[in-house]
């Protein structure tokens, strides 16, 4: 087993505040009430959920540089499968994150050489129009904000377009399909 392999969140839970957990009616982007307020680390981390169990950010597999851990760099990265491919989520922690870390933007350039890699601001997690930005190979580069997509190439926009009807509705029916599950977990939570 290598050093990385063997990484501990130590003082990093940032996972705890941008992912979703929908056991807990918990959506992405706020903190777990969980969390410990004397430090880092879950108040209920022996009966925390499986979601939680199994989770490993890419810094934990040992996929990223010692100093990349996500508290330090301010986003959480994991690869997602897209179908019968991949993509590198990078969900970050303040708005305007990523323009502002060199490391991020060199991390998300090393990737989107194979893959896309979505970038999101979890400032407002269930609405549907928040913007999420997507980088493709080739200096191609996404802008999806509500309905709207903007193409760029090198930084220049070359196309704007709507989103396809039917992408459209499928996201909102997966946005209202989680605030459901959330809204539910948190009766669940309150009876």
């Amino acid at each position: 087993m290598s050093a990385d392999s063997a990484r501990i969140c130590g003082a990093c839970s940032l996972c705890c505040t941008l992912l979703r957990v929908d056991e807990l009616g918990k959506p992405g982007g706020t903190p777990c009430r969980n969390q410990r307020s004397d430090g880092p680390g879950c108040g209920i981390h022996v009966t925390r959920p499986s979601i939680c169990r199994a989770y490993r950010c890419l810094w934990l597999q040992g996929s990223l540089e010692q100093q990349d851990r996500p508290d330090r760099l301010g986003a959480v990265l994991d690869l997602r499968p897209v179908g019968e491919s991949l993509r590198l989520e990078v969900k970050l922690a303040e708005p305007g994150g990523f323009d502002a870390s060199p490391r991020l933007r060199a991390i998300a350039e090393r990737y989107r050489g194979s893959m896309p890699v979505r970038i999101t601001d979890l400032a407002a997690p269930l609405d549907p129009d928040a913007p999420f930005r997507v980088l493709l190979p080739n200096g191609e580069e996404q802008r999806v904000a509500g309905e709207r997509v903007t193409l760029l190439r090198e930084g220049r926009v070359v196309a704007e377009r709507r989103l396809p009807w039917l992408e459209r509705r499928v996201r909102r029916l997966l946005l209202a399909w989680s605030g459901f599950r959330l809204r539910r977990a948190a009766r669940r939570r309150g009876a």
